[in-house]
């Protein structure tokens, strides 16, 4: 493969595409706020080292830029492993002592789905919602439930059905469903919108209820923005879940995340961040963020002003970055242990 790791340090290399190419820089979802390393030609190839991140498995790609003044992304042609993300197939290496979780293989039945969409003049546009439930589960059980954001690419990047398949499966969890709710317009509805939590709170978990029958408290996930989304609709609708799993959040402040200024929600979400205080119940909250994200300072500030607040926080620190397959990893235990938590105490 077109790298190696000695040490602390990690080299790549790219095999020159020929002349055309006058420069080449290594994509990393690590830091966005600092131009990408860039690679010197060296006998016929193009190499860089860095220092190895604190990931046991690392997504990139290739800058190449043109003597025209063209770009293109590409994958390492060096290495055939790759892995899907919500921007394309990216280049993947796997550090030795990193393994996929066991549940991904394990044999499980697909269950059935149901659809669903919320209209809400608010949003401007439809909220499409997919409602899984165990296979062997009669349509109308009264079963405990899960609402994801960006629930169509938790399922198609982190497989969270087959998840919930396998720790029903496993014993480890009681049988439950997953509501996978549609993203939308994901910028503006999840930047600490108050016409998104109120048409969560009082459109989408109405219309989920009517359509399956749910028991016990309601857990609300989500990645990224959506985490920041699910932290501020329960915070401003109590009532809207009880649970909160909150992986990587855009927890942005001014001191701290300035390079993200340029984003169309970064003064109302800064507000938010800032506004929290202790009204509302207090929530059960499990919460993960990568050892290499830009994200890590904001989230352990999160954490900690969360438990000063009073709720029940429980934070984890996992050995990757920004991506699908760091969230689906960190499911068991984070996910499998809150849910137990808020559905078996």
């Amino acid at each position: 493969m077109g790298s190696a790791v000695a040490g602390d340090r990690l080299r790549f290399w790219l095999s020159d595409p020929g002349e055309t190419v006058v420069g080449v820089r290594l994509w990393l979802d690590l830091e966005h706020h600092v131009d990408p390393p860039a690679l010197r030609r060296l006998r016929g190839r193009w190499v860089v080292e860095i220092a190895r991140p604190p990931v046991q498995r690392l997504e990139y790609l290739y800058l190449v830029r043109y003597g025209d003044g063209s770009e293109a992304e590409i994958r390492d042609p060096d290495n055939s492993a790759s892995v899907p993300t919500a921007f394309g197939a990216h280049s993947v290496l796997e550090f030795p002592g990193y393994a996929p979780p066991a549940w991904l293989t394990s044999p499980v039945e697909a269950g059935r789905t149901t659809a669903l969409v919320v209209r809400a003049l608010e949003l401007r546009q439809p909220m499409p919602i997919t409602i899984w439930s165990p296979a062997d589960c009669p349509a109308g059980a009264a079963l405990p439930i899960l609402l994801a954001h960006d629930g169509p690419e938790f399922e198609r990047l982190a497989s969270v059905t087959r998840f919930a398949a396998a720790m029903i499966a496993a014993g480890r969890l009681p049988a439950h469903r997953v509501a996978l709710l549609g993203p939308g317009d994901r910028n503006r509805w999840y930047a600490a919108s108050p016409a998104y939590a109120r048409a969560l709170s009082g459109l989408a978990v109405p219309a989920i209820r009517d359509a399956v029958a749910v028991r016990g408290p309601v857990v609300l996930a989500g990645a990224s923005l959506g985490a920041l989304a699910a932290l501020h609709a329960v915070v401003t609708r109590p009532g809207t879940a009880s649970a909160l799993f909150l992986q990587s959040g855009s927890f942005f402040r001014p001191d701290l995340d300035a390079h993200e200024r340029s984003f169309g929600g970064f003064a109302a979400v800064t507000e938010f961040v800032a506004s929290l205080d202790s009204s509302g119940p207090p929530l059960r909250i499990g919460m993960t963020c990568g050892l290499a994200e830009e994200n890590l300072a904001n989230n352990r500030l999160m954490a900690r002003r969360l438990a000063e607040l009073g709720h029940d926080v429980t934070f984890g620190e996992v050995p990757d970055a920004h991506t699908y397959v760091g969230w689906r990893d960190a499911f068991d235990p984070y996910l499998v242990n809150l849910l137990a938590a808020a559905w078996l105490s």
